[in-house]
């Protein structure tokens, strides 16, 4: 499938978006059937922005060899060599880097089946709600011998996604419509992450009750819902609904921007973008109390 995402859209932001679309995501972490590890894995390749974000995260930055093109923070996964990008992986160079460990997105399994049928050891990463995160941490703890500083990541990450919904989860509710894409138009549906992070924040997710996780939508039943508020990346993304000025949205001028490094890229970073979130939702109801 083709998706029409403007070019500006980072390669993490394109490979979210093929995940999102792919049947191989699922609700829980996947993992191939790895045999069990007399010492931690010292020669990592990091096939996902967000698989380097959380290895460095845990203190298993050191161990990591080499990651796809777009792995970009922390600084130091900038230097490190580049054998994949979204379409394609370089298998030869893989080989060549002799690593003990693989981790990849969930949605990647035929990407990476040349390199399990080679026998390479492949860890699959497809956190797909927010608990998920910290069951995902734990286990790359495990593989890397980082235990310790990943129970500390999940602690302060679990401490301040719980102090978000004591401040946000009950303040008046807001109608959200969130924009993943603008071309195909695509949204959330209630099981994600994305959704989850709107309930933080004391909102409602229209599209909460579609079947498809990541559903393609039409203009049609946006205008039928009429959120309070819309959101996505970029205020760019939102300017086609500035042909529907009866929106409620619009005309209050509630288009909302979320940082994509923060809240696409699932890493304990996306507090950080779920409180911006919520900022902005709660700007709203100040803006709209008589």
């Amino acid at each position: 499938m083709t998706i029409n995402i403007k070019s500006k859209v980072t390669w993490f932001y394109s490979l979210l978006i093929t995940a999102l679309l792919s049947t191989a995501a699922h609700a829980t972490v996947l993992q191939t059937p790895l045999e069990p590890k007399t010492k931690p894995a010292q020669r990592i390749i990091s096939l996902a922005p967000h698989i380097t974000e959380l290895l460095f995260a845990i203190g298993a930055g050191e161990q990591v060899i080499a990651t796809d093109e777009s792995s970009d923070y922390p600084a130091g996964a900038k230097i490190l060599p580049k054998v994949a990008n979204y379409r394609s992986l370089n298998t030869e160079r893989i080989l060549a880097l002799s690593p003990d460990l693989i981790v990849a997105w969930g949605s990647a399994q035929s990407q990476v089946a040349p390199l399990l049928q080679l026998g390479m050891p492949v860890f699959f990463s497809a956190p797909a709600t927010l608990a998920d995160l910290s069951t995902e941490l734990a286990q790359l703890g495990e593989l890397t011998g980082h235990q310790a500083q990943a129970a500390l990541v999940i602690s302060e990450y679990e401490q301040e996604l719980a102090q978000l919904k004591l401040e946000y989860q009950d303040r008046a509710p807001l109608t959200v419509f969130y924009q993943i894409a603008e071309v195909p138009l695509m949204s959330a549906n209630g099981s994600t992450w994305v959704s989850q992070a709107i309930t933080v924040c004391g909102g409602i997710n229209i599209m909460a009750d579609s079947l498809a996780p990541y559903p393609q939508v039409n203009a049609e039943q946006v205008l039928a819902l009429n959120p309070d508020v819309m959101v996505a990346a970029d205020t760019a993304e939102l300017s086609h609904w500035q042909r529907w000025p009866a929106l409620t949205a619009v005309a209050n001028r509630q288009l909302l921007t979320v940082d994509a490094d923060l809240m696409h890229r699932f890493t304990p970073r996306i507090t950080q973008g779920i409180r911006h979130l919520c900022e902005q939702m709660n700007d709203v109801r100040h803006a709209n109390t008589p």
